[in-house]
């Protein structure tokens, strides 16, 4: 969805409000109303009736879309997700469906971002690319700014092909279209030429919402030939013969707080050679690619849908696609920002965990707000093996867990197969702190995590994800990311009370028979004092016999999770 740089509606939709599609405001919320019919486990079915209740042609078209401003992030997905499962949904029930993602790339560079991508995903500060070549071209359109990176097209080309391949890496099929190419091909040029010949109804309706379209507004802005940059001015329209044409003086461009200086060029372009305003270019986007379904954040709920609504219906005499708002997500509870730094991409979540994984994140309801914690990221893959289990019966759910993973699990897996294996997140964490793909399969097995009979196939899906908890270690610098001295025993010497504490505390581990993490925590404690150690020391002594250290992450869960031979024979130096 691209950004919504008009001022503000005036005019909004509140949830709740009347639903009759023909003659009255259609409420984009629709997975909040209060009418809907049939209740199904899944939000997607839901949207899927609604569309399917306007017996719409084929293929049905889902679309999505955003103004490659700058790093494409996880945020960003959520459009593409949210219009798969709808898609997938309808195809399951006989649809032919093609899904769409709009880069409105030809919207005006607006102001320098502070941190940009290259192509396999780093993040980078802008004084480390050309950032001359963006400073002068504030006002231009994306795919007219020279790749700061040099490896691509344009400024536009490099964060749209970010865009597909986030999409490609979560197997979602969408067929990218270029707003550009749209204007240049002429494929928008009759709807461009049908609302400047309209423009006096189109005036009337969008001074509904906007108080800065007075008697001399144009729903038309030129590039200017002369400087490259987008213009609102327009001085005159010729829609007489085969090439309608406007006039235009390149003035000067509101952007935030800042002005972008016109050129004063006073020229004539063709309706390819610029762009409509955004309030008039997602309607005709509506018409010309024949939308029946777009999701949207909520900020576009009461700006930018209300407007876009009104102009489909009363200036270009089409019916509005289905809507559906959804709550934008977090990251580590504060919002995503790419001037802040406060991003992570699509290509970074997958070295931290599986395909299947994130889809089940956007899986889940999308009215409702939800934080995306790395930190946390092992509830996330809880929740996923959760639902994975349920769905082949090995563990009891109450009715709605059942029919809700009964229903997404096979469109957010390749294919259910029965006999996957999944190791624990935080046990693969574990198993990533030695570097022995070997012994990290023979340890998993001893712990009962990799049956002896199990296929080739699901024993190397299952130890795939030890290398991705072990970069969720890394990246967060948790109680994993340390390296287990697992060969042989570190240097140590210790005093005789210590070492008989030790013994003792390996004889707790080899009798109990299933290890609780903090109790273990609280009997090395109660060791040490029985022993008359130092606390701090007989910890600092576990330190010194797993990983070489003085310090680590918290030892009885720790050691809870480690296999059991190896922690007893390494508290009594045998190994």
């Amino acid at each position: 969805m691209s950004e919504d740089t008009d001022a503000d509606a005036n005019a909004t939709v509140e949830p709740g409000t009347d639903d009759h599609e023909s003659d009255a405001a259609i409420t984009p919320y629709t997975l909040q109303r209060d009418d809907i019919e049939t209740q199904h486990a899944f939000w997607a079915d839901t949207v899927a009736d609604r569309i399917e209740s306007r017996d719409p042609e084929e293929p049905i078209v889902v679309k999505g879309g955003i103004s490659p401003s700058g790093v494409p992030h996880l945020g960003n997905v959520n459009e593409i997700m949210r219009g798969y499962f709808v898609a997938e949904v309808l195809r399951e029930r006989g649809y032919e469906v093609r899904q769409v993602f709009t880069a409105d790339d030809r919207d005006p560079l607006r102001g320098l971002p502070r941190t940009l991508c290259d192509l396999e995903g780093e993040l980078v500060d802008l004084g480390e690319v050309d950032a001359g070549a963006l400073g002068r071209n504030l006002g231009a359109p994306y795919t007219d700014i020279p790749d700061p990176f040099g490896c691509c097209d344009s400024y536009g080309d490099h964060f749209s092909r970010i865009i597909a391949d986030s999409a490609d890496a979560v197997d979602v099929p969408i067929d990218l279209v270029s707003n550009t190419e749209l204007y240049e091909s002429g494929d928008l040029e009759d709807v461009t030429r049908f609302v400047l010949e309209h423009r006096e109804r189109a005036r009337e309706v969008l001074a509904e919402y906007q108080d800065k379209v007075d008697e001399d507004y144009v729903p038309f802005n030129p590039i200017c030939e002369e400087c490259g940059k987008v213009t609102e001015t327009v001085t005159s329209v010729d829609l007489e013969g085969n090439e309608p044409t406007v006039d235009y003086r390149c003035t000067d461009m509101d952007a935030g707080d800042q002005t972008i200086d016109g050129c004063g060029h006073e020229g004539t372009a063709t309706l390819r050679e610029g762009k409509m305003p955004w309030r008039f270019e997602w309607p005709a986007q509506w018409r010309e690619l024949g939308v029946d379904f777009e999701p949207f954040g909520k900020d576009h709920a009461e700006g930018s849908w209300p407007s876009g609504e009104d102009i489909a219906r009363n200036v270009f005499d089409i019916e509005p696609p289905v809507p559906m708002v959804y709550e934008w997500f977090t990251l580590e509870g504060e919002p995503f920002s790419s001037s802040a730094g406060n991003v992570i991409l699509v290509s970074d979540v997958l070295d931290l965990l599986e395909p299947e994984v994130l889809r089940y994140f956007f899986a889940k309801d999308p009215s409702k707000a939800r934080d995306f914690s790395i930190e946390r990221l092992d509830q996330l893959v809880d929740e996923f093996d959760r639902l994975e289990r349920i769905y082949f019966g090995e563990i009891e759910a109450d009715e709605d867990e059942q029919a809700f993973a009964e229903r997404v699990y096979p469109l957010v897996v390749d294919e259910p197969r029965e006999e996957r294996i999944r190791l624990p997140y935080t046990f693969a964490a574990v198993l990533g702190m030695f570097d022995d793909p070997a012994l990290r399969e023979e340890v998993a097995r001893k712990e009962g995590h990799v049956p002896d009979d199990a296929p080739e196939w699901a024993v190397e899906n299952a130890l795939a994800r030890v290398e991705r908890a072990r970069n969720w270690a890394r990246r967060t610098a948790n109680e994993f990311d340390y390296e287990l001295k697992r060969s042989e025993i570190p240097d140590h010497e210790f005093d005789d009370a210590t070492e008989d504490a030790l013994e003792e505390l390996a004889e707790f581990v080899a009798d109990d028979g299933a290890v609780d993490p903090e109790e273990l925590q609280g009997e090395i404690y109660e060791t040490a004092k029985r022993h008359d150690v130092d606390v701090g020391d007989f910890f600092a002594a576990g330190y010194r016999l797993f990983f070489d250290e003085d310090q680590g992450p918290k030892l009885g869960p720790f050691l809870a999770k480690v296999d059991r031979e190896f922690v007893v024979e390494r508290l009594r130096r045998n190994r």
